[in-house]
């Protein structure tokens, strides 16, 4: 199926350069905003302690925060609408003795005299295991990273493998930058989110990538920029109609999915986007930037092809008994 068909090249390899700029800033933008803002670390890697209550009405958000304060483990908690004014969460760092207490029934007690309510949600993680939680998540990331980096590299050239890579980090550093800048919560549903873009951006990426490498054994073309220009121009259906279906699905999440997964769909979001420009504006022109030899490569395609032939030959005269 194709959305649309091209009858003429698109002359994007020209484009490159600022494309690239493009990128180099808001790379370093995106950089900046993580080592000077930093991110929100929910439960799951800060520690501490989520409270979910949901109201009959609208949530007496002050009454709350003061109903809260005569505790001491609730000191400095933030109190904040969740989805609806009628929903509030209550996140604390709690000391690592009160993580044994009941705390629906405690947030009960301190909460009775606020209206009527519910809680519907409690989560605890220890500051040691929140930590761990970080620690295996950036491990998880650099070890997918390292086996596309091996997979890429047998399955096509090591210029390929490393471009690929560049467009990965591109695409994941951004999706970050996207997050700190909007204040997304990150915790185990972020961190999927990321490792998602590494595969969904690879999956765009090699399919641009074995286009280009058909392209110049078929494409009668001296010049890599034409090759690469000519094989995304074929594909650009296909990775149009693949980014839309999947950005409106994620869409759809992010939208109507409610708070519980708007840090994952937004996330998948970001990435969606990035990813499909990075497979057709960063992957390519890398590898046209690395010295991507389309000669040398077709002189080894033509001495693999060779000797594959030469099997072929030994094997039927084997078969035939001649040998």
């Amino acid at each position: 199926m194709e959305l649309f068909r091209l009858k003429k090249p698109l002359s994007l390899m020209s484009k490159s350069k600022r494309f690239g700029i493009l990128s180099v800033v808001v790379l370093i933008l995106s950089v900046g905003l993580i080592l000077t803002k930093g991110f929100n670390y929910g439960i799951d890697f800060a520690g501490g302690t989520l409270v979910q209550v949901k109201y009959e009405g609208k949530a007496p958000i002050d009454k709350v925060r003061k109903a809260i304060s005569v505790d001491k483990n609730y000191e400095g908690a933030s109190v904040t609408y969740f989805g609806s004014d009628e929903e509030i969460v209550i996140r604390t760092k709690m000391s690592s003795k009160a993580l044994g207490e009941d705390i629906s029934d405690k947030m009960t007690h301190l909460l009775q005299d606020t209206g009527k309510f519910e809680v519907r949600r409690v989560d605890m993680v220890g500051a040691k295991v929140g930590s761990e939680l970080r620690e295996k998540g950036l491990m998880s990331m650099l070890l997918a990273i390292i086996g596309i980096l091996i997979y890429v590299s047998f399955r096509f050239e090591w210029r390929f493998a490393v471009a690929s890579v560049m467009a990965l980090i591109h695409d994941v550093t951004i999706a970050m930058g996207a997050v700190v800048l909007f204040g997304i919560e990150v915790n185990l549903d972020t961190l999927a989110a990321l490792l998602t873009i590494l595969g969904y951006s690879l999956n765009d990426t090699i399919i641009v990538f074995d286009r280009i490498r058909e392209g110049i054994r078929t494409i009668k073309k001296p010049d890599l920029a034409s090759i690469i220009d000519e094989s995304v121009t074929q594909t650009l259906s296909r990775t149009t109609l693949t980014s839309l279906t999947t950005f409106f699905v994620v869409l759809t999440l992010f939208l109507f999915g409610g708070e519980i997964i708007r840090g994952f769909s937004f996330t998948l979001l970001v990435g969606i986007i990035v990813g499909t420009y990075s497979s057709i504006f960063v992957a390519s022109p890398i590898l046209m930037w690395l010295g991507f030899d389309v000669s040398n490569f077709r002189e080894k395609e033509a001495e693999k092809l060779k000797r594959e032939k030469e099997k072929e030959k030994m094997r039927a005269m084997y078969e035939n008994g001649t040998i």
